[in-house]
């Protein structure tokens, strides 16, 4: 068995003002998107120029941030939004999913798409390898601040986290997820999109390998407390959730390469988008 650091889950205190290590992992995931965006802004076929770069991250933040927070309350709490509608702008008392985040980024990118007037699938396959390394880093902060840890194990690899009431040594199933949903999913997508794909595909794969990794890793995550077992006895609201993505990615990946094949030599592969060369826009 191993024993959680307990670590101090406020990185920086300023007086009133703290800043937890969850916040510093939001921020590095979009620094880290920012400089892989840049370069691959570069690409033949990459439907941006690196001035509109900027602007992408930022769309991304308030799709990621917007659409978490409503996913968390709509997704896991909803009927405590019934109780009190104004729980939803507390973002204070904590409170994200990832599911809405990804459905806020989907939404987010398809506006900034139709501003600058780029194919909405191409910068959706563009922002693919992005989201991972937030991922990955976003599991570190949820180790780091003890939270949505794993179900109860008697392997050497549990780890036993002070702040749980049960003291029970657990899955680090946060570890997982960093491992699987961080750099496993980065790799593949990494060197999948070195190559120029058919439209979408780079899209689809992402949703097909996330929605399996967290399909998977919930067999070791204990489920939230006031929700417990969805269906089945053993259905959790996270697989709930992604098995929509593993059909849909599926799917499209399918579609795509099928609608690929056959159309005439190069046809359904996108062209190398004409990027503006103009001053980006403000945000």
């Amino acid at each position: 068995m191993l024993r959680h650091p307990d670590f101090d889950p406020v990185a920086v205190s300023l007086g009133p003002l703290s800043i937890h290590w969850y916040g510093l992992m939001y921020l590095a995931g979009f620094a880290a998107a920012w400089f892989l965006a840049k370069r691959r802004s570069h690409q033949p076929w990459s439907p941006l120029n690196e001035a509109q770069v900027e602007d992408l991250i930022f769309y991304g933040a308030v799709g990621v941030i917007l659409g978490g927070r409503f996913g968390y309350v709509i997704f896991y709490n909803f009927p405590q939004f019934l109780q009190d509608p104004l729980w939803l702008f507390r973002v204070w008392e904590g409170g994200m999913a990832f599911h809405g985040g990804l459905l806020g980024v989907i939404v987010a990118v398809a506006l900034y798409a139709r501003k600058i007037k780029v194919p909405v699938a191409a910068l959706w396959d563009f922002i693919a390898p992005l989201a991972p390394i937030g991922l990955g880093l976003g599991r570190i902060g949820n180790f780091i601040g003890q939270e949505l840890w794993g179900r109860p194990t008697d392997g050497p690899w549990g780890v036993l986290f002070p702040r749980d009431p049960s003291q029970l040594p657990r899955h680090p199933s946060q570890l997982y997820q960093f491992a699987l949903e961080g750099v496993v999913l980065f790799a593949i997508l990494f060197f999948f999109t070195r190559k120029q794909r058919p439209p979408l595909a780079a899209g689809a794969l992402f949703l097909l390998c996330y929605g399996s990794f967290r399909f998977l890793v919930e067999f070791v995550r204990e489920p939230d407390s006031h929700i417990g077992f969805d269906a089945l006895g053993w259905l959790t609201r996270g697989q709930e959730l992604s098995l929509p993505m593993i059909i849909i990615g599926g799917f499209l990946l399918v579609w795509t390469y099928t609608r690929n094949e056959a159309a005439p030599s190069g046809a359904a592969t996108a062209a190398p988008v004409k990027r503006r060369t103009t001053k980006k826009a403000g945000k």
